[in-house]
């Protein structure tokens, strides 16, 4: 058996869902492929070990560790730009409106930290339980309660409209 059987139909099958992922985590398509190809690199190498488990929550927390990574090295001003380009159109309504909320959501989580920002997309994107986001980002499910909480009062402040119907704990 070869080391890396089935990991081309895995990559084929989750990279959409986790470039998706990678680009909400950083804001920036080309470092979305970047992050992706790093955490995907990294699988290829494990991937006897964590085939049989589950590579897709190892894909994900990779992204995010490799994400902290880049950003406490190269601690950069990150300078989120809307790119309506690479997102679904609505089949109806109003076009004006989706690409409005589309730009208030891309600068309203340029305003929360890595880690805040981590834990929104996981919970709220990913739709992820707290023990799961707790064990992606590889913290306690407190920490991801405490981020969360802080992420949506930041949020909250920011941009309120788009946390109608959102309340804490609802999970």
């Amino acid at each position: 058996m070869r080391r890396n059987d089935g990991f081309a139909e895995f990559v084929s099958a989750v990279t959409p869902a986790l470039s998706r992922t990678a680009y909400l985590l950083t804001g920036d398509h080309q470092l979305a492929e970047d992050l992706l190809q790093s955490a995907l690199a990294n699988a290829f190498r494990h991937w006897s070990r964590i085939r049989d488990g589950h590579p897709e929550a190892y894909l994900r927390r990779t992204l995010h560790h490799e994400q902290v990574s880049w950003w406490r090295r190269r601690r950069l001003h990150e300078h989120l730009t809307p790119d309506p380009g690479g997102a679904a159109q609505p089949s109806s309504g109003d076009l004006a409106e989706a690409t409005t909320v589309r730009i208030t959501l891309i600068q309203a989580l340029a305003t929360l930290t890595p880690r805040q920002r981590a834990v929104i997309v996981l919970r709220y994107y990913e739709d992820l339980t707290e023990a799961e986001t707790a064990r992606v980002l590889g913290c306690t499910v407190g920490s991801v309660k405490r981020h969360g909480h802080e992420a949506l009062v930041r949020l909250r402040r920011v941009a309120p409209h788009l946390l109608d119907g959102v309340r804490e704990g609802q999970r």
